[in-house]
């Protein structure tokens, strides 16, 4: 059996707070496949990554010090386990919103739920509901929908779809559109989870690539990704078309949930895209992690 390289970074409690913050943005940035973090009894943050190749182990290593002067690192080597089957021993359903995000194997949970179910296989950590920033996105839909600010027959887009959930979540509630992501990883992934849900292609379209892709017209944009990127994007998403109004001469912009944002970084992409034009409709929050919603 094959061996992972395991890194384990540890903040003193004296530098838990805003280190902290940093030290999520950096994983977030560096790390593609999520990782395990835990606050200990006695203050400090640790956090866990593996990796199957040395070299992104060691790249993290040599940066971390630079950036944060108190941490304390330890890398070590592990037998690689069969993680589709751990998952399965901790992975629990995930009420967000008017959906619960489900694993396949969860039978019973699926035959009882009177939510919305969200059906994941779970390749990787980031989009199966756990992370903050996946069930905001879910809270933002759900909320949005109850509004009636969004209905079935509506157009949207899902911007680095990841394992499609908020893209499957969108066709559950009747509406259609499409999903980009610029990982091949990832299209198939959200190919898989979307005949899992029983959701056609002609339903929720799926492509590799980016903004440049999309076409539109869309009522509703979702992007759950990153800061920079979201701010890079906002003026190819305020170019993109929305929804024509019923003068059927004036065009709105689509409305749009934006997630991915530590509270220090919530300010700047919100400017941004207020600088485009959009209005804030509302900020949604679970612990440092926010969702902006906004309005044409």
């Amino acid at each position: 059996m094959s061996e992972l390289h395991r890194l384990e970074i540890t903040l003193p409690p004296d530098h838990a707070g805003e280190d902290g913050d940093m030290l999520r943005a950096v994983l977030a940035l560096c790390v593609s496949h999520g990782w395990e973090e835990e606050s200990l009894p006695t203050g400090e943050l640790r956090c866990i990554v593996h990796f199957v190749l040395p070299e992104p182990c060691v790249d993290l290593s040599r940066r971390l010090p630079d950036l944060l002067p108190g941490v304390h690192l330890n890398a070590s080597c592990v037998r690689e386990t069969n993680w589709v089957e751990a998952w399965k021993e901790y992975f629990t359903p995930v009420t967000a919103g008017a959906f619960l995000v489900l694993a396949p194997w969860m039978r019973e949970e699926l035959a009882a739920t009177a939510l919305l179910p969200v059906v994941i296989e779970p390749k990787t950590a980031f989009g199966t509901g756990h992370h903050a920033t996946t069930a905001l996105c879910l809270e933002a839909l759900s909320l949005l929908y109850g509004r009636k600010l969004v209905q079935a027959g509506m157009r949207f887009l899902d911007l680095g779809t990841g394992s499609g959930i908020l893209g499957i979540a969108c066709a559950k509630l009747g509406l259609t559109g499409d999903g980009l992501d610029i990982e091949t990883a990832s299209i198939a992934n959200a190919e898989e989870n979307r005949a899992i849900n029983g959701i056609d292609a002609h339903n929720f379209a799926l492509h590799l690539g980016s903004v440049e892709l999309a076409s539109g017209p869309y009522h509703l944009i979702m992007a759950n990704i990153l800061a920079q990127p979201l701010m890079d994007m906002a003026a190819p998403i305020a170019a993109l078309p929305g929804p024509f109004l019923q003068d059927g001469k004036t065009r709105a912009k689509p409305l749009l949930v934006l997630s991915g944002l530590l509270d220090i970084q919530a300010g700047a992409v919100e400017q941004a895209y207020l600088d485009q034009g959009f209005s804030r409709l509302e900020t949604l929050c679970r612990d440092e992690w926010r969702a902006l919603l906004f309005t044409g």
